[in-house]
């Protein structure tokens, strides 16, 4: 036993030394051997003050008061110690022990602890001053932190939070993404969830926390969809502002995901890049005008001006004298100074002639000319004026078609369509609806005074089954129309405020089905089908989400993301 007690007292960091009532050494450790330089075989059964020259060990047992903490230089170092006397069990005197140790590993001990504190409160500084709501829980699912901004969104306080489960803030039934990341022990992102007390529309994303290895609990960072949402409308406000400022679009302002779009839109900048003559086809209200502006834009000419001219618009009789200008006294009514045409006014930027193919074949001629030669002539004058003009041209007529009818020269065809770029229409791209819609609901907010947020499924579905032989034209007149049916507390498009589109009635053997003039595509009606199926399941369920999972046979990732896909909310 006395042996396993050398050990132990050997193997402690802190230096032991200890002496009997005489005040002769029995016990002199490795730890002091290493602070003192003095062997233990030397020490040992001599008095303690001709080893150590300044110990008060002698004077703790005289005077049998301990000290503890005190500084004292021992040798070469200070050290920290602590003497106390030792007593039998009756209370007497039997010896000392002093327990000491280096004050330099002291200082560095406390210098790390010092450092840890430090970095431990920037990041409680970073944590509770960034605008992200963060959420942390323990490896239970237990809260032990939320910041400010979490309670700012979500009503919450730390002591609402702190020492309770993690699904206190979430609605009956819905499972927390903390718990599946502690399951999964993998992170998860973009979940949307109803939050706090006011039941905010959130996006969630988590990871777990490892330390050394083990799963020590889940963070939790969540934004607020809401206020993304009104921000991204107060840009396009903005952007509309501005956009009504200059009177210039961008391809930013092109809205779709579709391919045919898509397409267009890259043809387009690829049309940017040069000085090429882009030919614009496509029905009308399909955004040719709009695409005219964003070639413009993204050209190296668009700090020059840009021309619009709508052929149709001008009477023919005039529409040569507005192209090409005129001299003084040309004609009756003529300005003595004469005037610059259209093509002088877009000299170094971009003329758009809209309507192209409604112009005359005399008209053609002259424009062939200015188009081949870069120059033009004044009516009434002979004097030729250099131009450097970009043309960009559109038209809704087949121009294949007026070429063969001789109604358009095949030569002007043929310099103008170096560039074909078709505006695809809208019944092409019905998937992009939802994108367009928001885009006029922004716009006429403004302009309204409303605050719509968004269009039903319902309505969407009515929507997409019609065809949209105005495009994007008629959708905005449509949509313009359904906001001013709708009251000024109403924040959704719903059936109710739609307008009344051209439907037919077929009947059957059994029922009588309204639907409208063209088929509805399959995914289309599937989708219809499993968002009110999913609604009805979650109605009986009360709103539960694990219970609906569960019902429907699917995991609840995949019941958010359906709910998510068909906008169905709570």
């Amino acid at each position: 036993m006395k042996r396993e007690l050398e050990l132990i007292l050997d193997s402690t960091h802190d230096a032991m030394i200890a002496v009997d009532v005489q005040g002769m050494i029995t016990l002199f450790n490795r730890a002091a051997e290493k602070l003192t330089n003095i062997k233990a075989e030397d020490a040992l059964g001599k008095n303690v003050e001709e080893v150590i020259e300044n110990t008060r060990l002698p004077y703790v047992m005289k005077t049998g008061v301990a000290e503890l903490d005190q500084k004292q230089q021992l040798g070469p170092i200070d050290i920290i110690t602590n003497r106390m006397p030792v007593l039998d069990q009756q209370g007497e005197i039997i010896g000392a022990i002093a327990v000491f140790r280096d004050i330099g590993e002291l200082t560095q001990l406390a210098e790390k602890i010092t450092d840890l504190k430090q970095v431990y409160s920037m990041l409680e500084s970073i944590i509770q001053s960034t605008q992200d709501a963060i959420s942390v829980v323990d490896e239970n699912g237990i809260g032990v932190l939320v910041n400010p901004a979490y309670t700012k969104l979500t009503g919450y306080t730390e002591d609402d939070i702190v020492g309770q489960k993690c699904t206190i803030d979430l609605g009956e039934g819905e499972e927390s993404i903390h718990l599946e990341v502690l399951e999964k022990k993998k992170p998860i992102s973009g979940i949307r969830f109803n939050v706090g007390k006011s039941r905010r529309d959130v996006y969630v994303s988590a990871a777990p926390i490892f330390s050394n290895g083990e799963l020590r609990g889940s963070v939790a960072i969540i934004h607020d969809f809401t206020e993304t949402r009104r921000l991204t409308n107060e840009l396009d406000r903005a952007k509309q502002i501005i956009r009504n400022l200059e009177a210039k679009y961008s391809f930013d302002d092109i809205k779709g995901d579709n391919l045919v779009i898509l397409n267009a839109i890259e043809k387009a900048k690829l049309a940017a890049e040069t000085p090429a003559t882009v030919l614009l086809q496509g029905e009308s209200g399909t955004g040719k005008e709009l695409f005219a502006h964003a070639i413009h834009n993204a050209s190296n000419r668009k700090h020059s001006k840009f021309v619009r001219v709508n052929c149709m618009a001008i009477n023919e009789g005039v529409l040569e004298s507005e192209l090409f200008g005129y001299s003084g006294g040309a004609f009756t009514g003529a300005l003595k100074s004469g005037r610059a045409g259209y093509f002088e006014m877009a000299d170094g930027g971009t003329i758009f002639l809209d309507e192209i193919g409604e112009i005359s074949l005399a008209t053609q001629g002259k424009l062939l000319r200015v188009l081949q030669e870069k120059e033009v002539v004044r009516v009434g004058d002979s004097k030729v004026i250099p131009v450097d003009v970009r043309v960009i041209a559109a038209t809704n007529i087949n121009l294949e078609k007026a070429v063969e009818e001789k109604r358009f020269r095949k030569d002007l065809y043929y310099r103008l369509n170096v560039i074909p770029i078709r505006t695809p229409s809208l019944r092409e791209r019905k998937d992009d609806l939802r994108e367009l819609i928001q885009g006029i609901v922004n716009k006429h907010n403004q302009s309204f005074g409303r605050s719509v947020a968004d269009i039903t499924e319902d309505a969407m579905v009515v929507i997409k089954q019609y065809d949209w032989p105005g495009n994007v034209r008629e959708l905005e007149n449509y949509i313009a129309r359904a906001m001013i049916n709708m009251r000024f507390n109403e924040r959704l498009i719903d059936v109710e405020h739609l307008p009344p589109l051209d439907q037919v009635v077929i009947q059957t053997k059994k029922e009588k089905v309204e639907v409208v003039k063209h088929v509805l595509p399959l995914q289309v009606q599937m989708d219809v089908h499993e968002r009110k199926y999913i609604e009805a399941v979650l109605e009986k369920n009360n709103g539960n989400k694990v219970k609906t999972a569960q019902e429907l046979e699917i995991s609840i990732r995949n019941l958010y993301y359906k709910l998510n896909k068909h906008h169905i909310q709570e």
